[in-house]
């Protein structure tokens, strides 16, 4: 048996916890079980609850069917973490029994909450199913420590309603074995919203379809996940600046300026056609993802430029406002038109911030949720006065992909909240939804996902914490990461540094070509290829935030480099061989007719399979 989870985490020491909230409620003194986000209030009892393996140990008790599924997935993340199979019954608890209760009547638990109890049976109580999964993961938490738990009671009721990660996939493609993984973990962690930026390959508009895109079958599968998981996946296309993966092969719908050159990056918002080719767009993604909210970016329309390089956006605005109008206008009528048609399609609207400069004498829509990640001149406090939504995603909360990490442990020595923006921080969180942390690949190449993934989760459980309890259970932020130690990762979640292959020198053959390279490890889970002339590498072509996403560009001997991420490769598993994927461009190696190595998505080419010899 595991040793008791007792007097685990210290009670933090005085002022730890004086952010809003303080100690949220916890005795003096008292021990608390180790979870993240840690237990709002634990009050310790006598004994403890033992989880028993074999024939006759713990089962899962489930009354009705929503309890049932509830149980069912525990079932699963329990056999999925090593725990063994434990079965769902309904009736009366015995000693060593799970039990998952919803009761509507519960109502102060809210559509999260719930309330755990550990004796000599261990009970999650909820109003809702949100709620009870929630409390079957503080269980997997526990139980990820040991068979030990301290008998007590805890009431734990979240603070804010979104806590999330938002994902730029929007240029550079990510694996979805990664986005799984960070949905896993989200989840373990009582994280509910992933906003996702990326390219659906689409059939009404194949003049779109530059790499790197997802299938719709990868998205279902992922939207699936996330019902499965309570992660709601909210996409965006970033409109109506940063259209360039949408329209660089449609110079009809770009902003043409005064000099008569096109911007790829900027949609003529003057243009209906423009509309109609966004909102078909729209419409499109609605077949994949489930989502209530529609994220339509709205920020850095001008970003390098000005609306006076753009005549034809002025006179826009002014012949459907007035004389008055600004060309801000213009910009805010595109923003309220997709509000409009998100509406009527059911789903509310998500900006950025930055948008909002002051210079429109036309409002937003009301009930449009905006996202504040800029200290711009519309302040925080002025858009809650106003009545919108208010989302933290404060840029001192981004990782940017080969620049900007958040400092996460300034953060919590800080004791940041979600009340704390990019130039102001609010005296109450009333009117603010919550908070995020943001993935941005500004240099796709500055990093891999494995790379990336490693420095996502201290932020991750810190956003965690600080969205759901008070943002400093522990006196210091080695304390807390130990707390995070402790939980580790959720069930299902796949270790992606794993190498099938050795190090050492093969042969790889696939039909007729064959190559004999190095192969060596990485410290990030990747390996580099030393051949005869050089080190594997993908290089030519048009470059997308440094790295090259052109299909059918050729992999080639280059001048090794430990630093350069374009030299390391996935091998995986396929067909009796292995399979060589970029880490950076997520494009497989093929083989072209006159025998050069290339790269292209899975769907446009089959990947090369080669069989490894040792040498």
């Amino acid at each position: 048996m595991a040793a008791l989870l007792l007097l685990a985490v210290p009670v933090p020491a005085a002022g730890a916890g004086a952010a809003e909230g303080g100690l949220g409620g916890r005795a003096v003194g008292s021990p608390s079980p180790v979870t993240v986000p840690a237990l709002a209030d634990w009050t310790p009892e006598a004994g403890h609850y033992a989880y028993e393996g074999g024939r006759r140990g713990t089962r899962l008790v489930a009354r009705g069917g929503v309890e049932r599924r509830v149980a069912e997935l525990l079932a699963d993340d329990l056999r999925a973490a090593g725990r063994g199979a434990v079965p769902v019954v309904s009736g009366g608890a015995r000693t060593g029994d799970i039990v998952v209760d919803v009761s509507p009547g519960r109502a102060a638990l809210g559509k999260e909450g719930y309330e755990l109890r550990a004796g000599k049976s261990l009970s999650v109580t909820a109003a809702t199913e949100t709620g009870a999964f929630y409390g079957t993961r503080t269980v997997l938490q526990l139980l990820a420590q040991g068979d030990l738990v301290p008998a007590g009671r805890t009431v734990d009721v979240p603070r804010y309603e979104e806590r999330g990660v938002g994902v730029c996939a929007c240029y550079v493609h990510i694996t979805t074995e990664w986005l799984e993984n960070l949905v896993r973990d989200m989840a373990y962690h009582k994280l509910n919203q992933l906003l996702l930026e990326l390219k659906v390959k689409s059939d009404a508009h194949p003049e779109a379809n530059t790499w790197g895109y997802y299938t719709k079958d990868e998205i279902r599968r992922l939207v699936a996940l996330g019902e499965k998981y309570h992660v709601s996946i909210v996409p965006e296309i970033n409109s109506p600046g940063h259209m360039d993966p949408w329209i660089e092969n449609r110079p009809d719908l770009q902003l043409t300026d005064s000099d008569g050159d096109k911007q790829p990056s900027r949609l003529d918002i003057t243009r209906p056609e423009a509309f109609a080719y966004y909102t078909s767009l729209m419409d499109e993604y609605a077949q994949v993802f489930k989502a209530d909210s529609w994220h339509m970016g709205a920020d850095e329309y001008m970003l390098g430029s000005a609306f006076a390089k753009y005549p034809q956006v002025l006179e826009y605005a002014r012949a459907r406002y007035g004389e008055d109008a600004t060309p801000q206008d213009a910009f805010i009528d595109f923003v309220n038109r997709v509000h409009s048609y998100a509406a009527g399609k059911g789903k509310e609207l998500r900006i950025w911030n930055d948008g909002l400069t002051g210079a429109n004498t036309v409002p937003v829509t009301a009930g449009t949720t905006v996202e504040h990640w800029l200290d711009v001149a519309t302040k925080p406090s002025q858009l809650r006065s106003q009545g919108y939504p208010l989302m933290n995603a404060a840029y001192s909360l981004y990782l940017v992909r080969g620049g900007f990490h958040s400092d996460t442990k300034g953060l919590y020595d800080q004791s940041w909240d979600p009340r704390s923006f990019e130039g102001e921080k609010l005296a109450s969180r009333a009117g603010i939804t919550g908070a995020k942390i943001s993935l941005w690949p500004d240099n796709g190449r500055g990093e891999t996902e494995n790379e990336v993934a490693r420095d996502t989760d201290p932020a991750l459980r810190h956003l965690a914490q600080a969205t759901w309890g008070t943002p400093r259970p522990d006196a210091t932020y080695a304390e807390f990461t130990t707390r995070a130690a402790a939980v580790g990762h959720a069930p299902g979640w796949r270790d992606l540094t794993r190498v099938p292959v050795a190090n050492g020198t093969y042969t790889f053959r696939s039909g007729a070509k064959s190559l004999t390279a190095e192969v060596r490890r990485t410290p990030d889970g990747y390996v580099t290829l030393r051949a005869a002339d050089g080190c594997l590498e993908v290089r030519g072509g048009k470059l997308t935030l440094n790295v090259p996403l052109q299909p059918g560009i050729e992999v080639s001997g280059q001048t090794c480099d430990d630093g350069n991420t374009l030299q390391r490769w996935q091998v995986e598993p396929a067909g009796g061989g292995y399979r060589l994927t970029n880490a950076i461009t997520q494009m497989a190696v093929a083989v072209s007719g006159d025998g050069r190595l290339v790269q292209y998505p899975p769907d446009q080419r089959r990947a090369a399979v080669w069989r490894l010899t040792a040498d």
